[in-house]
C-alpha cells in the first residue's frame, strides 16, 4: 500500500476568499434584518472554522434556527459559484499533484460544507487524483474526527496532513499524524517540525520525512 498524504483545501490547495466574499454578500443584501457584510480581511480571519462556527462567530444575535438557515444558503451559494468558476490554486498544485498520486494515495479533509470539495475537484478536473474526500459539512463532525474517518475507511497505515492552520495542526498530532505547515496559507507562524513556503517545495521535502 502507497502511503497517504491528507491534505486542507482552504489555504493549502486553493485560495477561494478572492470570490467567497463577494457571493456571502450577495446572498446577505437579500436579508434586511442583517446589516453584517462580508470583508476580505474578516474571511481570513475565520477561515479554517467550520461554517457552524463561522455562524457563531459572526451571527451571535441571530437565533440558531435561523442561524442554520443563513449558513445553508451560503454555503449552497458557494459551491454553485465555485463548482463552474473555481478559486486560485496555489503556485504549483496543478501539475505536482498528479505527480505525487503516481507514489501516494491523496486524500481531502476539510472543515467546509458538503459540495465544497467536490466544486473544487471538478471545477480543476482533479477528481481522478483523489481517492477520497470528507467534510465537516457531511459528517456534522470536526477535523480530527473526519481524519481518523478517512483513516479507518482506506485502511490507511502511513500517511502525513498537509495543511495551514492551527486547526489543521491539531487535528494531525491528535491523530499522531505528522504535519506538514503551509507557511503561504492562513495560519499564522505556527511552531512546525515540517514547513513549506510554496507548494512546490512538497515533493522534495516528503523525500526527507
Amino acid at each position: 500500500m502507497k502511503p497517504a498524504i491528507l491534505f486542507d483545501l482552504d489555504g493549502t490547495l486553493w485560495d477561494a476568499t478572492g470570490c467567497i466574499d463577494k457571493i456571502w454578500n450577495r446572498v446577505l443584501e437579500k436579508h434586511e434584518n442583517i446589516s453584517f457584510r462580508m470583508t476580505h480581511q474578516i474571511l481570513n480571519d475565520v477561515m479554517g472554522k467550520t461554517m457552524e462556527e463561522m455562524g457563531k462567530c459572526l451571527f451571535p444575535d441571530l437565533s440558531e434556527k435561523e442561524r442554520e438557515q443563513l449558513i445553508d444558503e451560503l454555503g449552497i451559494e458557494e459551491v454553485i459559484y465555485l463548482k463552474e468558476h473555481g478559486g486560485i490554486l496555489y503556485d504549483g498544485v496543478k501539475e505536482i499533484i498528479p505527480i505525487l498520486s503516481k507514489n501516494y494515495d491523496l486524500y481531502i479533509v476539510s472543515n467546509s460544507q458538503d459540495g465544497y470539495v467536490q466544486a473544487f475537484l471538478t471545477a480543476h478536473g482533479m477528481e481522478t487524483y483523489f481517492k477520497d474526500i470528507e467534510m465537516s459539512g457531511r459528517t456534522g463532525r470536526e477535523k480530527s474526527y473526519n481524519i481518523q474517518l478517512i483513516m479507518q475507511r482506506n485502511q490507511i497505515e502511513k500517511a502525513y496532513f498537509v495543511g495551514d492552520t492551527r486547526f489543521d495542526q491539531e487535528a494531525s498530532l491528535e491523530n499522531n499524524l505528522p504535519f506538514i505547515y503551509c507557511s503561504y496559507g492562513f495560519g499564522k507562524d505556527l511552531d512546525a517540525l515540517a514547513k513549506i513556503d510554496s507548494f512546490k517545495d512538497l515533493p522534495a521535502l516528503l523525500e526527507t520525512l
